[in-house]
């Protein structure tokens, strides 16, 4: 059966994934990447690597929020942030870990810039999620992703062992319409304006 999602809008099919069980320690992939704790991170800085890693799978989540609720989120104890630095310690990516969940560990985002996609770079990143998330207290990760996301996005979490255990339909309006991202980002999700 179709819906049809109207014009100005649109829908992608979530999977959300668990990992219910520590992995078995692997070793730790090579990278000329690093990870640092981003303790304090502004609004704007924040939100400007947010926009650098994720306009082109269409992440708009934070920056419809108000500065004050990014704030809240930012200084949440039990939202660790981390950024991916390059050699000259200019942030790449983002791993944001959410532990407001008792027991709990939800991947908030995790990302890196489109010019590191496809390099290896998900799988160092990952282990270093999966290192950081499964504290002590922790019994379950989760992620989710979408069909928005990137193409490898649901097949890279499973690969590293998160099960699907649940599936959505999310319907909202296009942040590219709305301003909040370029009219040009992510093409492989085609722009339909309403006729005015």
């Amino acid at each position: 059966m179709l819906s049809t999602v109207a014009p100005g809008e649109l829908a992608a099919v979530v999977t959300s994934l668990e990992m219910r069980e520590r992995p078995k320690p692997r070793p730790l992939p090579a990278s000329p990447l690093r990870l640092a704790r981003w303790a304090e991170p502004s609004v704007t800085a924040y939100r400007t690597l947010f926009r650098r890693i994720g306009a082109p799978w269409l992440w708009f989540s934070r920056l419809i929020l108000d500065d004050a609720a990014v704030e809240a989120i930012l200084r949440d104890p039990a939202v660790v942030i981390h950024a991916v630095l390059d050699r000259g310690g200019i942030e790449i990516g983002m791993l944001e870990l959410d532990f407001r969940i008792p027991g709990e560990c939800e991947i908030g985002f995790f990302g890196l810039v489109p010019e590191l996609t496809g390099k290896g770079h998900g799988d160092w990143l990952m282990a270093q999620a999966l290192a950081l998330g499964w504290r002590p207290g922790v019994e379950r990760m989760w992620v989710h992703t979408c069909t928005l996301d990137h193409p490898r996005a649901l097949t890279f979490y499973q690969r590293q062992g998160f099960i699907p255990f649940a599936r959505a339909v999310e319907t909202f309006a296009d942040p590219r319409l709305l301003g909040i991202l370029p009219r040009d980002a992510a093409p492989h999700a085609p722009l339909i304006v309403p006729p005015s």
